[in-house]
């Protein structure tokens, strides 16, 4: 049984995250009693049981014939509850509007989260609109504008062996590729994705530091078909403008000394 901070890992408590983990990684794909008991390797009456009660308190839900399971809407109240209660999410949204109103492209909030960047606002493209909003949505770190401004803050040591995994073509999938990349992020002093994690797609990232190092980051995505070198500037340059704005702000409100959450 593993340990935390001397505290013993408590083993049903730990079975429903992964579950409820699982559930939420398959989206729309709903799975089989039999399915989640492999996945997590336990007993299907086990599993049956768990399932029950967390459909009894909304967690997880089931179809009419009570044989297909998927994410309940509690999840979504509660990551709601989460986005309400940050004063950094709250601090950085209305730069976000600003941002995209400027350049009329998309613009995302992101904090690190592990191995990934999970994505905690995101104003649309009138030009370019995603059928599902990645708010709530987590991407590898190593693939995104968001996640590599972030991973630059930290020492090369921290990061981890390879392979990486491809979302596309461009993708870095040695650490050897990806430390060449930082390396020039931070001499840039921002990110650069050009179609490493969705193909057609350009991010721009910004690391925010009101933390040490920085959790969260701002970008800007834009279709490569309209990716000329004066929009490139523009973009360039208004992101650098709402970071600077973004880490004033939090220093004279005292929002970049919200709660050390672990």
């Amino acid at each position: 049984m593993s340990e935390t901070g001397g505290v013993r890992e408590v083993k049903s408590a730990a079975r429903t995250v992964e579950l409820l983990e699982l559930l939420a990684a398959r989206g729309d794909r709903p799975a089989r009693l039999q399915e989640l008991a492999d996945e997590l390797g336990v007993p299907r009456s086990s599993m049956y049981a768990l399932l029950q009660t967390l459909i009894d308190r909304g967690w997880v839900r089931t179809d009419i014939t009570g044989s297909l399971y998927g994410i309940g809407i509690h999840a979504l109240l509660t990551g709601t509850g989460y986005l309400d209660s940050d004063p950094r999410v709250r601090l950085v949204r209305p730069c976000l509007d600003e941002a995209s109103e400027a350049l009329g492209e998309t613009i995302h909030l992101g904090r690190l989260d592990g191995r990934g960047v999970a994505y905690l606002a995101t104003r649309e493209s009138h030009e370019y609109l995603r059928t599902i909003s990645r708010v709530g949505r987590r991407l590898p770190a190593h693939v995104g504008a968001l996640g590599k401004a972030l991973l630059a803050e930290r020492p090369d040591e921290e990061l981890p062996e390879g392979p990486y995994e491809a979302l596309t073509p461009r993708s870095h999938t040695t650490r050897e590729a990806l430390l060449a990349d930082l390396a020039e992020v931070r001499a840039r002093g921002y990110s650069v994705d050009r179609e490493e994690g969705v193909t057609g797609i350009v991010g721009f990232g910004f690391a925010l530091r009101y933390d040490t190092p920085a959790q969260d980051a701002i970008s800007c995505s834009v279709p490569v078909a309209r990716l000329t070198p004066s929009h490139e500037e523009r973009i360039v340059a208004v992101m650098r403008e709402a970071r600077a704005k973004i880490e004033a702000t939090a220093s004279a409100t005292g929002a970049g000394g919200a709660v050390n959450w672990r």
